[in-house]
């Protein structure tokens, strides 16, 4: 009798780490990017059915979502407060807050967080003060690492074999002053970590200027970078060292918390 109620137990618990190994598939394969449940059952190796009842279920929990117009499913929000969590003191997003705030108020410009999405950089928040000419809202927005400062900083302080790969792989050109020589690039990351800021003017657009500086966690490691932008008619203005200080000083105190 014992054994008769042991088996349905160890057969529960064996599906129970089953279906988690499965859901952990899942969420590998839509971290290459969006997919739909044919895809997705493809590349993780399932059942198409079990997949699509993994995926509402994922949805449910707010890991997944689904693109009403595509029906294509991607990473979720829960996903990104997860990842977010690793980092000491919380949500980079929330820990950098007050320092954008801080800055736009003092530079006048937008001021943002960018962290590192495989090739690109990802663009965490912002917070742009009233103007007459506002840039376009760039949250949630990934371009290419060799085209920002933020991206350059990142890449400057990635290891030897990381920026091997990411020289290797293709490089757009977004505007005739993206810099896409191997050589150039890998002459300015050398630069970068010599000093405490990078400028990019015109290379992700020509009407936009940025700066960005890196931000490091308690171990002294590049996890995000601050980032000013401007339209470049009027940024960075006649006063550049004053807002190369502002940046490079809440990037420092930023770092601080972490």
């Amino acid at each position: 009798a014992a054994e008769a109620v042991a088996r349905p137990t160890t057969y529960s618990a064996h599906m129970s780490i089953q279906s988690v190994e499965r859901a952990f598939a899942v969420l590998r394969v839509l971290a290459q990017g969006p997919a739909g449940v044919t895809e997705v059952a493809d590349r993780a190796d399932l059942p198409k059915s079990t997949t699509a009842r993994l995926l509402s279920s994922l949805v449910g929990q707010g890991a997944v979502e689904q693109d009403p117009d595509t029906l294509q499913y991607r990473v979720g929000a829960l996903i990104g407060d997860l990842a977010a969590a690793v980092v000491p003191g919380g949500s980079l997003a929330a820990v950098a807050r007050p320092h954008l705030s801080h800055l736009a108020e003092t530079v006048g410009e937008a001021a943002g967080i960018s962290v590192r999405d495989g090739r690109s950089a990802l663009y965490l928040d912002e917070v742009a003060p009233p103007s007459d000419v506002r840039m376009r809202d760039w949250v949630g927005t990934r371009t290419p690492l060799h085209a920002v400062p933020a991206g350059l900083i990142m890449l400057a302080y990635a290891r030897v074999d990381d920026v091997a790969r990411y020289l290797g792989g293709e490089l757009e050109q977004l505007t005739d002053k993206t810099m896409t020589d191997t050589d150039q690039l890998m002459d300015r990351f050398r630069r970068i970590r010599s000093q405490t800021h990078e400028w990019v003017f015109g290379e992700l657009a020509d009407d936009v200027n940025s700066v960005a500086a890196p931000v490091r966690d308690h171990s002294g490691r590049v996890v995000a970078a601050l980032v000013i932008h401007g339209p470049a008619y009027r940024f960075p203005g006649p006063d550049r060292s004053a807002v190369e200080s502002a940046l490079v000083e809440s990037a420092q105190r930023m770092s601080e918390m972490l």
